[in-house]
């Protein structure tokens, strides 16, 4: 099993930044990949960027340009740095790992004021 953790997220104005990071433990050999979806009141949960074994980096449309993940192998962490944030981008951001399937890690609320 592989267990994720999310840093806390917080509360940030429109057009400012926040970094969230993502510890994950366990039986973490041969990850493929780690990532960060989210889901906002009353959507579905979506995809929002991840990066493979080999380092390649995924994002979606809506944050390309804005945010960027990254990861230390040494210390089992995968960051999701935010820039520019929108009052669209108010969710619950999960942290994942995927390997036999897909992990998920409880949540985390970021919330972006007008």
């Amino acid at each position: 099993q592989v267990q994720l953790a999310e840093s806390v997220g917080g509360l940030v104005q429109a057009g400012g930044s926040l970094r969230l990071s993502c510890a994950a433990s366990g039986t973490i050999f041969r990850l493929n990949s780690m990532g960060w979806y989210r889901q906002a009141p009353g959507k579905q949960r979506e995809f929002v960027a991840s990066i493979s074994l080999s380092a390649t980096k995924n994002y979606a449309d809506s944050v390309t340009g804005r945010f960027t993940i990254s990861k230390d192998v040494a210390k089992d962490k995968v960051y999701l740095q935010m820039n520019s944030l929108k009052t669209e981008d108010k969710a619950v951001y999960y942290c994942t790992a995927t390997r036999d399937k897909i992990y998920w890690g409880r949540g985390t609320q970021v919330t972006v004021s007008a």
